[in-house]
């Protein structure tokens, strides 16, 4: 699983390198699409058709899965790294993450994530002002 933070810039086209550790996770293909917190997920190919077997089990009659579906699943974009190792980020992506120049590509268990270098530094303050519950702590102490 890939882990650590490198930073980067979007070039003029909307492309960023992805740092070469994270390569090997993505290199059979990828899916790009919205994440919390205003990032973007990065998936490798395997851990997103498993991600769609969930979402397809989620129920038609509730609004709250159609909504969270129409938000992950309609952002969804399926590519390659290129020759280079970037990555063309769509423009409504750069958009909903407001990617403009600098960003912070993250590794977490599963996925990569992609943000703006102002909302990751964001993000980390938040979880150093509001520190994570002692339970949610524990499972990970053992």
């Amino acid at each position: 699983m890939p882990f650590g933070e490198y930073q980067y810039s979007l070039d003029d086209k909307g492309r960023v390198v992805i740092p070469a550790p994270f390569r090997e996770f993505i290199e059979d293909g990828l899916v790009l699409t919205r994440g919390m917190e205003g990032c973007l997920y990065v998936f490798p190919l395997a851990n997103w058709r498993k991600i769609e077997e969930q979402l397809v089990g989620l129920s038609l009659t509730d609004a709250e899965s159609r909504a969270f579906v129409r938000f992950f699943y309609s952002g969804a974009y399926k590519t390659r790294l290129d020759n280079q190792g970037r990555v063309l980020i769509p423009p409504t992506l750069r958009q909903f993450a407001g990617l403009e120049n600098d960003v912070i590509i993250a590794g977490a268990p599963n996925r990569l994530e992609i943000w703006s270098e102002a909302r990751w530094w964001e993000a980390i303050q938040n979880v150093m002002q509001n520190p994570p519950a002692p339970e949610a702590l524990r499972s990970l102490t053992g």
